[in-house]
């Protein structure tokens, strides 16, 4: 199996299943308990939190843990409505957003606030001018993805908190940093920021929002005050576990592998366009670190006179994992919104995939997948020429 959708999810590091089997063995007790099985699960949740903060590199401020990125995006942005709600109503993210995001600027537009959505170009590059000039003294949350999950492009989102002090606005700046984390360094100068256990090889239902000190987003969840009162709920202590594992793995070794896994995307990239033409790599080309260029764990090319999704169930008959576009959206109808938003045509956006890189990919790997694409997207062009 060669696997290639880690941006939909990856396999766990075998050291977090042992973490986790663990923690449903022994370390089982409810944190919240005062005997010693309690206060060792306890235990475990501040060994986590450590691991995973200590990862983020963020300093002040703490990481609550949610179900997820989903929950945490949710927290972030409708805690700041609540929050602020009444300094302005002025709120703004991308056009490209995860639905996690999406969904909650179009139930906060219901109930008042304006919402502002920031273009992007052909290759999911954020118009930088036009969220200068969006932001005001009555903007109380811009909400701004790190990596954006389709294409893979880096957002400028070291500048938004500096346009949101020139500007005056009274808000918190929030990054979704679901794609990053684990990748390249996280956004320094965010007061909130979203994270997921399984997009770095840790366990799904595991996320996290940190918050900076001194803001203030009110409790997400209502009930025995776990998490210092912001999400309520006896907390997911193998998950938890198992998340500040993959965590601690994924940073110390993130410099590394993503040197790696770079020259991987690279090596992709340039055998694909050798071996076909009428092919449009929808992400930025180069891949690294900064604003406008690529996470190297993503790649989007559009194979012009095919159609993806049966591209895709062909790759999997020849044990091949890719992707049309989000997992999140993907078994939803209509086409993708963030192609959309980048100028691609119905035909383009029919011809997509995306591949998606993770710490158990190698070079070797590519090599097999540059022939069953190749030989696939030129049988079924063949295929087309007689229609």
């Amino acid at each position: 199996m060669i696997y290639l959708d880690n941006s939909g999810t990856t396999k766990q590091y075998s050291e977090v299943t042992s973490v986790m089997v663990k923690h449903m063995e022994e370390v089982f007790g409810n944190p919240s308990s005062l005997y010693q099985l309690g206060v060792d699960s306890e235990k475990s949740i501040k060994k986590a939190r450590k691991q995973l903060q200590d990862a983020m590199g963020m300093g002040s401020g703490k990481a609550y843990f949610t179900s997820g990125g989903t929950e945490a995006d949710n927290m972030a942005i409708f805690g700041a409505a609540k929050a602020f709600g009444r300094r302005g109503k002025r709120i703004i993210t991308s056009s490209v957003e995860h639905p996690a995001v999406l969904e909650c600027f179009k139930t906060l537009e219901k109930q008042g606030f304006e919402a502002v959505y920031i273009d992007v170009d052909r290759n999911c590059r954020l118009d930088e001018k036009q969220l200068e000039a969006a932001i005001n003294d009555e903007t109380i949350l811009v909400s701004l993805m790190h990596v954006n999950n389709e294409a893979g492009t880096i957002m400028p989102v070291d500048k938004v908190k500096d346009i949101m002090k020139a500007k005056n606005a009274p808000g918190i700046f929030h990054t979704d940093a679901v794609q990053s984390f684990g990748k390249v360094p996280l956004c320094k100068t965010a007061d909130a920021i979203s994270v997921s256990g399984h997009k770095i090889h840790g366990p799904k239902g595991t996320g996290a929002l940190w918050i900076r000190d001194k803001v203030n987003i009110p409790a997400f969840i209502e009930g025995g005050g776990q998490e210092e009162g912001k999400r309520s709920g006896t907390q997911n202590v193998p998950g938890i576990a198992g998340f500040g594992e993959a965590s601690e793995i994924s940073e110390k070794t993130r410099a590394k592998e993503m040197t790696r896994i770079i020259e991987m995307r690279k090596y992709l990239m340039d055998g694909l366009g050798t071996e076909l033409k009428d092919i449009i790599i929808n992400s930025p080309e180069e891949a690294g670190e900064k604003a406008g260029l690529c996470c190297g764990s993503v790649l989007n090319i559009t194979f012009m006179g095919t159609r993806g999704e049966v591209l895709l169930h062909t790759l999997e008959q020849d044990g091949i994992y890719v992707s049309t576009g989000s997992a999140c959206s993907s078994n939803k109808k209509g086409q993708s919104h963030v192609l959309k938003a980048m100028g691609l045509k119905d035909k383009e956006i029919e011809g997509t995939l995306r591949f998606s890189f993770g710490r158990m990919n190698s070079m070797e790997e590519m090599d097999i997948v540059i022939d069953k694409v190749s030989g696939a997207v030129k049988r079924f062009r063949k295929l087309g020429s007689f229609r």
